[in-house]
């Protein structure tokens, strides 16, 4: 770990994709945590059984297929794409470090203990379903294995999605087997908390129930691993530069992604809620690389405007920022220390939840654009910057 890094020579010239990747994967993301907003109980709904889906089967009604559509383009899909991104800058930083001769991984355990803390804090006052604490610990790990050889790499890589893949069949079995008795459904005083509750209340509810509201990244541990090390490969064989290998990948990457990825994902959400698990955490990274090759290609081929070509890449430099302000103006907007909008209208159908989505992403895709006329990085990456930025003694 603490080997100083041979000089990388730089070769090829980065594609404006990795930004657009970023911007993509966190409004995306938030077409998923929109629902848990929205939902009776907010963020212990998704430990209740409060965010069924609808059956568009059993009701083929225009909202209906709206909403599974919406939701099954989403979920898992982009929280997949963002980890890989993870990975993806993880690799950047390194060869970096690597061009400067630098030691590694040097301040990085710093800079993983700072995004720790900035999801610790994200958890506690915002949003309990927050990803930045499990991306920290992973970061750690995978940081240590990049000084590592190619060999220890691959076979960590393979380890972490056999694991991983492994425990999606048990959970899915064990789901499959047990007598379906229906989700229970949100509990009255949680929905009470959210739609009527104070502030300081929703916050003291989260610490009293972390160990359960923390089950997430520890569950799917192995698939941060096996996403962020997937990422460094992507990195290194040239998948987001502007060649003609890495549009050759690309549309491999569209290719097999979307090929398998969406059969795969349209059995496991036909199959109810028994699959859910292997749908979000088993399937949905497949699509996810399908995501990376067709948003890649489209901008390889000029088929994205240039406008939301240029929004996504705002979105996508002030990535942290953005990731943090959407689920403060959700809470501020959904829950009862707000505008109440979950309580008010709730049972309504599903469009003005999809509305709000729309809404929020173009407050981001303007808010950023404009932050980044006056200023070079996002308040919080600035932030970040500033703390780890190492200090100038003074001359004497």
């Amino acid at each position: 770990m603490a080997d100083t890094l041979a000089p990388v020579v730089r070769t090829t010239t980065r594609l404006p994709l990795l930004d657009v990747l970023r911007g993509a994967a966190i409004l995306g993301t938030l077409m998923t945590n929109v629902w848990i907003f929205a939902s009776p109980g907010s963020e212990w709904s998704v430990l209740q059984g409060g965010l069924g889906s609808p059956d568009p089967i059993a009701d083929p009604s225009a909202a209906n297929i709206a909403e599974t559509l919406f939701r099954f383009l989403a979920d898992g899909k982009f929280l997949a794409l963002l980890t890989v991104l993870f990975g993806v800058g993880l690799a950047i930083q390194y060869d970096s470090a690597a061009r400067r001769g630098e030691r590694w991984p040097g301040r990085y355990p710093k800079r993983a203990a700072f995004l720790f803390v900035e999801g610790t804090v994200h958890f506690v006052l915002v949003f309990a379903w927050d990803v930045l604490m499990g991306y920290a610990v992973t970061a750690l790990l995978v940081a240590w294995l990049l000084a590592r050889s190619e060999k220890v790499r691959r076979v960590a890589l393979w380890t972490a999605a056999g694991v991983h893949l492994a425990l999606v069949a048990l959970v899915t079995l064990a789901a499959v087997s047990t007598a379906d008795s229906g989700p229970d459904g949100p509990e009255p005083a949680a929905v009470e908390l959210y739609a009527q509750g104070g502030y300081a209340a929703q916050v003291a509810f989260r610490l009293e129930n972390a160990v359960a509201l923390r089950i997430e990244p520890v569950f799917s541990f192995g698939l941060l691993v096996f996403l962020f090390l997937l990422g460094v490969r992507l990195h290194r064989s040239g998948a987001f530069t502007d060649t003609a290998e890495g549009r050759r990948i690309r549309t491999r990457l569209a290719a097999w992604g979307l090929g398998l990825g969406l059969p795969l994902n349209a059995a496991a959400t036909l199959g109810g809620d028994d699959f859910f698990v292997l749908g979000r955490y088993g399937a949905a990274p497949l699509l996810a690389l399908g995501y990376i090759g067709l948003i890649g290609t489209a901008l390889d081929r000029l088929w994205i405007p240039a406008t939301a070509t240029r929004a996504l890449g705002s979105v996508g430099r002030t990535a942290l920022s953005c990731y943090v302000a959407q689920n403060l103006l959700c809470m501020l907007l959904c829950y009862g220390i707000g505008l109440g909008l979950a309580d008010r209208l709730g049972g309504s159908g599903p469009w003005w939840v999809m509305g709000l989505w729309a809404g929020v992403s173009l407050v981001l895709a303007a808010g950023s654009w404009l932050w980044l006329r006056r200023f070079d990085r996002g308040p919080l990456e600035a932030l970040q910057h500033k703390a780890l930025s190492p200090r100038r003694r003074s001359p004497a």
